[in-house]
This record gives structure tokens, C-alpha cells and sequence, in this order.
């Protein structure tokens, strides 16, 4: 796939043309466009229109040099990591393809994905954190993820401070702060600033550039100074997985790492699993680093899949949008409905202001409160027909779920409760179907409460 190597200090050609055209005739492409062929040359894969799926564990060399160089940038002896393919816990076509492809609608330098978003998850945490450390993060979170720092970070010394998902600048000053004295007494760090913007399952938004903004001003310095190192940076990563990649670009109004579960939106056929973060290059090589060692690779079979799958991200998310405004409409002046956390209808001024700043569109997946509790609930969950009662969200399909009872299971009852995560509120995922079709099935399941 690469031409021969007569030296160590020769680099080694990559399997993809380098830099690729994204403009054309001074008009910078679109994503859209971009992903039928970004980062791959069909000349190296004997013409295939469609990158094959390649199906190995390692890579040939082309020489002893090119072996030895590639191990210097995969060790970290040699900046730039490695400049081919070595072995598939490392990288691999299908998988650098897909991250071209994947960064390209964040806006992002660079990208990494992995074997499920937990994976993402966790991986890109444990390569910042250390011992008396601090994690900041929102709430609510998905219950994985908050569970991951509470339950298992917390074994290795890691602490957190946690704030919900409207906060104030003066609130998130005040928490920072917090936060910093908490690690300055333990001898360690503020590690990350961990956002999830609309939160799961209550749509709540986080004000990205007011978080950004605190930031700066209470850790400033050392905290985020260019070219500190790791031991003395705050990224602010947030979960895009609600409105990403169409609705919502969290790198352009102040966020570091832009964190997915591939397996909703971007993968959209809920036939697979993965997970992919994207950011500045000086924000990956951390995880990548980790995730050399750990594993949690997404495998190429997966990448594949997810190549195919961004081809219609656009238009699969564009039609879902159009469909969950008018089942909400309908929803929202139904009489057995207590109220809808739809981005499309907010209420609350301080949320919709954050909605004007950082979005462009409301998304598919919103929280409907059923008038009574969990009984009233399961009843109108058991009567759907065209949704189908299963967690996850993003996909083709509808999906309806009870996120206390299920996702949210694990989380103690008072917490869901200052959350809002109540016995009433049923998630919905909006699929592609007819869109008057999915409002007489709720009309109907409705009509059973």
C-alpha cells in the first residue's frame, strides 16, 4: 500500500494522498460532500469505488526502517505518531478513513473512535486524570457515565464536583472554584471539565461558552497554557450525542473534545456499536496513546458500516427533525401529556438563550411527561405499535423508553429526583417513518392510559 523505505530518516509515504482537495475553486466543501471520499484513493485498493473492509490483525513493513520508525511515533520516541499502518489495536484503513471523515464534521483537527461510547468515554477520562484529582462535571449525565467517575475513578483517588446543566456564569464560577480548592488540598488538579449538552434523558442544555469562560478565569495560567503538557491542562470535553454532528458544533463555541456514541445518529441503523471523539491533535495524542495500549479500537467491520452510515447522516437526522416537530406539536396539547423537554418548545429563558447561541436545530430525541406515574407510563410504553419500546436513540427507527426504570436505573432515587428524571417521563426517539403514521400510535397508545 506504500512505496519502499531506503532510510529511518526517510518518511514513510501514508496509504492516502496527503493533503486532500476539500476546496474547490476557492468554495470550501461541505461535509455532506466530503464524506463519499475523503481519505481514500480507490488506485490503492485495485479500483474498489468503496473502501473494502480489511480484515487483518497486522501490517506488512516495507522494510526493517520503516518498522523501526513507525514503533518510534506509536511509542511516542518520535513526534507525529505512525506514519503507516503497524497493527489493528493501533490503527488501521478503515478506521483512519473513518476519523478523517468523522473530524471533518466537528471542525476538528483530529479524531479517534472506539469499540462503544463508554470506551470513548472512559478511555479519554483515565488518559488525563490522576491521583487527587478533580473531575467538573454536569448533571444530569447518562448513567454510565456519571456511575464511571462516581464508582470507579473514585477507587483511584479521583474526586468530582458536579453542577446542573443550566448554570449560571456566577454558578459555574462558584463550583470551579470549589473544584480547585478540593485538588489543591488533595495535591493534585482540576483534570477535566466533562459536559453533556442536551443532557440525558431531560434535554437540559449546558452553556458551553460561559463554562469556557469560568474556565479561564478561575483556573487560568498553568491551568490551560499552550504547550503546558497534560499534567497542567483543563480540557472541556463534552457528550454531542443528542444533536451531533448536524445540530450542534459544541469546538466552535469554546469546548476541547467533542466526545459521540457512534452507535446513535451517526451510525443511525442501530446495527452497531462504537464510540469517536474528536478535538486538536494536542488533545487526542493522550488518548491515542492510551487507547494504543488499553485497546478499544472500533474493529474494521464497524468502521465500515459507519463509513456507509455518514454518507446520510445529513439527511437521516434532517428528516428525524421534521418528523419530532410535528409528533411534538401534537404531543404538546395532548390531555394526557404533563408537558414535553423538546428543544423545539422550551419554556425556560435562560434555555432558550443557550438553544439561540449554540444550536440550529432541536434534534429528534425528547422527554414526554405522561400524566400520572410509572403504572400510567408502562401502559402508554406497552401499547405502541410502530415504536418500538428499547433503548437507545438516533436510529431509522422510533424508539420509546422509561429512562427511570431503565438507563437510569442504577441511579439512587434522590438523585433522579433533583435531576428530574421522574416515574412519568418517557424518552422518545424520533425516527424517518411517516410522520402522521407515528402520531396516530401515540394517539392510540394515549387513548389506553
Amino acid at each position: 500500500m506504500t512505496d519502499a523505505v531506503d532510510s529511518v530518516d526517510q518518511p514513510t509515504p501514508r496509504r492516502k494522498p496527503k493533503p486532500e482537495k476539500t476546496t474547490i475553486g476557492g468554495r470550501e466543501l461541505k461535509p455532506a460532500t466530503l464524506m463519499m471520499g475523503l481519505g481514500y484513493d480507490p488506485a490503492l485498493s485495485e479500483g474498489s469505488l468503496k473502501p473494502p473492509i480489511f480484515l487483518t490483525s497486522t501490517f506488512a513493513f516495507e522494510s526493517a526502517a520503516a518498522g523501526k520508525r513507525h514503533f518510534e511515533g506509536i511509542t511516542g520516541k518520535r513526534e507525529g505518531g505512525a506514519e503507516g499502518l503497524v497493527y489493528s489495536r493501533f490503527n488501521g484503513p478503515n478506521q483512519e478513513i473513518l476519523e478523517d471523515r468523522l473530524g471533518i464534521w466537528d471542525g476538528a483537527e483530529d479524531a479517534l473512535t472506539f469499540s462503544s461510547g463508554m470506551t470513548a468515554i472512559c478511555i479519554l477520562m483515565m488518559a488525563y486524570v490522576s491521583q487527587g484529582d478533580v473531575i467538573v462535571h454536569s448533571g444530569p449525565l447518562y448513567a454510565a457515565s456519571e456511575g464511571f467517575v462516581a464508582k470507579v475513578l473514585s477507587k483511584f483517588g479521583v474526586t468530582y464536583v458536579d453542577f446542573p446543566a443550566g448554570a449560571t456564569r456566577e454558578e459555574l464560577d462558584a463550583v470551579l472554584e470549589k473544584a480547585r480548592d478540593m485538588a489543591a488540598k488533595q495535591g493534585g488538579k482540576v483534570a477535566m471539565i466533562y459536559l453533556e449538552s442536551p443532557a440525558n434523558p431531560t434535554n437540559a442544555l449546558v452553556d458551553i461558552e460561559a463554562v469556557k469562560a469560568a474556565r479561564d478565569s478561575v483556573l487560568g495560567g498553568a491551568q490551560i497554557a499552550e504547550g503546558s503538557g497534560t499534567e497542567n491542562v483543563c480540557p472541556i470535553a463534552i457528550d454531542n450525542t443528542f444533536l451531533g454532528p448536524l445540530w450542534q458544533r459544541p469546538l466552535k463555541h469554546g469546548a476541547d473534545i467533542v466526545v459521540y456514541s457512534l452507535t446513535k445518529y451517526v451510525g443511525g441503523h442501530s446495527d452497531l456499536v462504537a464510540g469517536g471523539i474528536s478535538g486538536a491533535k494536542k488533545w487526542m495524542d493522550p488518548v491515542r496513546a492510551l487507547r494504543n495500549t488499553m485497546g478499544g479500537i472500533v474493529d474494521p467491520n464497524t468502521a465500515w458500516m459507519l463509513l456507509r452510515s455518514l454518507e446520510t447522516v445529513e439527511l437521516r437526522m434532517q428528516r428525524a427533525g421534521e418528523n419530532a416537530a410535528k409528533v411534538c406539536a401534537f404531543l404538546r396539547d395532548h390531555p394526557k401529556v404533563d408537558g414535553l423537554g423538546y428543544l423545539g418548545m422550551i419554556n425556560d429563558p435562560r434555555q432558550q438563550d443557550i438553544y439561540d447561541r449554540h444550536c440550529t436545530g432541536a434534534g429528534s430525541t425528547f422527554s414526554v411527561f405522561i400524566k400520572g406515574g410509572e403504572a400510567e407510563s408502562f401502559r402508554f410504553l406497552d401499547n405502541l405499535t410502530i415504536a418500538k419500546l428499547a433503548v437507545s436513540l438516533g436510529g431509522t427507527e422510533t424508539l420509546a423508553s422509561h429512562p427511570a426504570a431503565m438507563t437510569h436505573l442504577s441511579v439512587p432515587d434522590e438523585r433522579k429526583a433533583a435531576l428530574g428524571i421522574t416515574d412519568n417521563l418517557v424518552r422518545i426517539s424520533i425516527g424517518i417513518e411517516d410522520p402522521d403514521d407515528l402520531i396516530a400510535d401515540f394517539d392510540q397508545a394515549l387513548a389506553k392510559v
